[in-house]
């Protein structure tokens, strides 16, 4: 028993690494990145279990963004090929474009008069008290959309 032990040991810490894997400080930060990117799954999926219908929370784009800037990084610093580079160049762009709208979409609500919750901006009335929500000017509404 003892023996096979020692033979699983020294198969783990093959040439002094454990699982064969290097620690270097680019390898580290590109599985931070790959466990940020994959942590949006969970997440994304917690969200939806708790409303109930598919979403997206805001905390997901976040975790994309600082996902794909590690994995930037990892591949300009450490990996260095033009392909890799390349697939992770771009990828951020839409992440940070959700995260403007979110900001946008939530900044464009209007409180209610009667019950005080946030309203959606083109809701006509408050989907907690069913009371009518003034209407925003339309000039208003313009200037916060994307163009």
């Amino acid at each position: 028993m003892l023996a096979r032990m020692d033979c699983l040991l020294l198969a783990a810490a093959a040439e002094g690494k454990f699982l064969g894997l290097d620690p270097h400080f680019w390898k580290i930060i590109g599985w931070m990145a790959n466990g940020i990117f994959a942590a949006r799954f969970l997440v994304q999926w917690y969200a939806t279990e708790r409303k109930g219908q598919v979403t997206i929370p805001l905390t997901f784009w976040w975790l994309s963004l600082a996902g794909s800037f590690l994995m930037l990084a990892y591949a300009l610093c450490y990996n260095q090929d033009l392909v890799f580079i390349f697939s992770n160049a771009f990828n951020w762009i839409p992440y940070l474009r959700n995260v403007i709208i979110h900001h946008r979409h939530k900044a464009a609500h209007r409180d209610c008069a009667q019950c005080g919750a946030a309203c959606p901006p083109v809701a006509k009335f408050c989907s907690q008290c069913g009371t009518r929500v003034e209407e925003v000017e339309s000039s208003k509404l313009k200037a916060q959309s994307p163009k």
